[in-house]
């Protein structure tokens, strides 16, 4: 393929590989230096560079780079789906239409057989700077993802042209994934209830463990409602902010898809904030996600029928927190049973499981 920059190891990211990617935009810059300052294997194998060029300040020196998981469990999980190669995808095809601040995108390439590489630039280099999983947010924060959430699920609601002309949002590749999910379904969540250990109430593993036997159910049941572009893995570990955080901008595109909304909104209240500020707040901001939608075009939204929706979805949230502590190696183990312990929360209080058709 001409002008790869598509690598397997941390290794390969060399001088020669990163003027490649330089290549695509500034063909007289050259690269004199790379270091590799981190690498984190989790989904993917995300690495952090620093690179030296005798380019201006314009051309980001500090790269973040996005490979193909180093854990095999990991790599088990993510390579039927395709889940980087749908995030290359999302880079090159949809990101310049999304009402969202993203990260600057460098290179995105992937090829079957092959791999994915996605090179980004990192976000500190605009004084920027991310989240971590675990992070509990303020009601003024969560505000500000729900209406940035709105805004992005207007741009598409029940946007025809997205399923038709994106096939790969909702198409084969995505039902194999729910085909998947499904079939493993019991098994990851028997094994994640015994590892999460008493992060989840005993009065969860019964209706857990009915959910994952119906699981097909349950996603029709999910697919039966108002589509638009979601996130689908909208957890603090997937924000960054601007130092004043009165900016927040979205990571990691792996899952998105066609799907309803407010899917992602019980996602992010779920993991996103304490048991005692969702309780406080979140019929709050479900009115503020509501109203934005309505500012920006959206007619006919119900509130109550909202709210079901959104008691439903907390299962979702709930069982990838669990599915990702019995895969292992997928986040860090103290961010995964925090999340664990929000979801399950959220889950008992509103009753998620009886909302359910299983």
């Amino acid at each position: 393929m001409k002008h790869t920059i598509l690598v397997r190891q941390p290794r390969d990211l060399t001088v020669a590989w990163a003027q490649q990617v330089v290549d695509r935009h500034h063909s007289h810059v050259v690269v004199d230096k790379v270091d590799i300052v981190a690498v984190n294997v989790g989904t993917t194998t995300r690495v952090c560079i620093a690179v030296e060029h005798d380019g201006s300040n314009a051309l980001p020196k500090r790269w973040f780079v996005k490979l193909p998981s180093l854990a095999w469990r990991a790599r088990m999980i993510t390579a039927l789906p395709r889940l980087l190669h749908t995030e290359v995808r999302f880079y090159n095809e949809v990101a310049r239409f999304i009402p969202l601040s993203l990260p600057v995108c460098l290179a995105a390439q992937s090829r079957l057989g092959y791999g994915s590489t996605l090179v980004l630039a990192d976000v500190a280099q605009f004084d920027d700077f991310p989240s971590i999983a675990s992070d509990m947010l303020t009601p003024a924060q969560a505000a500000l993802v729900v209406g940035q959430l709105a805004c992005s699920h207007a741009r598409f609601w029940n946007n025809e042209h997205l399923g038709s002309h994106y096939r790969w949002l909702g198409g084969p590749v995505r039902r194999l994934e729910d085909a998947l999910g499904s079939a493993l379904a019991v098994p990851l969540m028997k094994r994640g209830l015994r590892l999460a250990g008493t992060a989840i109430p005993l009065a969860l593993h019964a209706p857990a463990i009915r959910y994952a036997m119906g699981r097909r159910a349950v996603m029709r049941f999910f697919a039966d409602a108002p589509k638009t572009l979601v996130h689908h893995d909208c957890h603090p570990g997937n924000l960054f902010w601007n130092k004043s955080q009165s900016k927040v901008g979205f990571l990691d595109w792996q899952l998105v898809r066609i799907g309803e909304g407010i899917s992602d909104v019980a996602y992010f209240l779920a993991t996103a904030l304490s048991p005692e500020m969702r309780r406080l707040h979140e019929v709050d901001l479900l009115s503020v996600y509501a109203q934005t939608l309505a500012d920006n075009g959206v007619v006919g939204v119900d509130v109550d029928y909202l709210l079901q929706r959104y008691r439903a979805h907390l299962v979702y949230a709930f069982e990838a927190m669990v599915v990702t502590l019995a895969v292992g190696g997928m986040m860090n183990l103290h961010c995964n049973l925090e999340l664990i312990r929000r979801t399950a929360a959220a889950v008992q209080e509103l009753d998620a499981f009886a909302v359910l058709p299983v």
